[in-house]
């Protein structure tokens, strides 16, 4: 799941850029499909509160929790970020679905989020992570011992912005985002 948690002291900045308004946020996660989930909170909190943004941790154990959680983030004060996390990767489009009905500027982990529809995404770039894993596939395939290998994070975050759903949403994205994304999808 490309875990890499000091991209979430990112996610306060994107989500003030498209929407100024947004005074809580919430972290969507499965705490047993995400056990990780803590190492992206730790670095969320303390990045949300020097915005002056509260922080609220939007768990989910089942699909019906799902639009439950999001209901309650429906308000023009409330944004939403959706954790890397298999439970939601695998309800993806019902999340989508679900943002655009509440109108709700949510913050995906991968940018097959925003291929899909999503709004925005921001996450460990897929192609370094897959292409670091073939040297590390190689290394052991001539002899290395894994135990002894290094752990690498990932180096390089990719942005994806969807332009036809910021449209539906009425956020327009500010200069800057446009000009460091490494895809715009209208």
């Amino acid at each position: 799941m490309f875990i890499e948690a000091s991209l979430a002291g990112k996610w306060p900045d994107i989500m003030r850029a498209i929407a100024p308004q947004v005074s809580s946020v919430g972290l969507m996660f499965n705490p047993v499909t995400a056990p990780y989930a803590r190492y992206y909170l730790e670095m969320f909190y303390p990045a949300a509160a020097t915005l002056h943004i509260e922080t609220i941790e939007a768990v989910v154990t089942s699909t019906a929790d799902i639009e439950s959680i999001m209901a309650k983030f429906s308000d023009a004060h409330a944004g939403l970020v959706v954790m890397p996390d298999t439970f939601l990767f695998a309800n993806r489009k019902k999340i989508i679905s679900l943002a655009e009905r509440y109108r709700l500027p949510t913050i995906y982990p991968f940018q097959s989020f925003v291929a899909e529809g999503g709004l925005i995404s921001y996450g460990a770039d897929p192609i370094e992570t897959f292409t670091g894993a073939a040297t590390y596939a190689d290394r052991i395939l001539k002899g290395a011992k894994p135990n002894e290998l290094p752990v690498q994070l990932p180096t390089k975050f990719y942005l994806a912005l969807n332009l036809t759903t910021a449209k539906t949403l009425g956020i327009s994205f500010p200069p800057s985002l446009l000009f460091t994304a490494d895809e715009v999808t209208e």
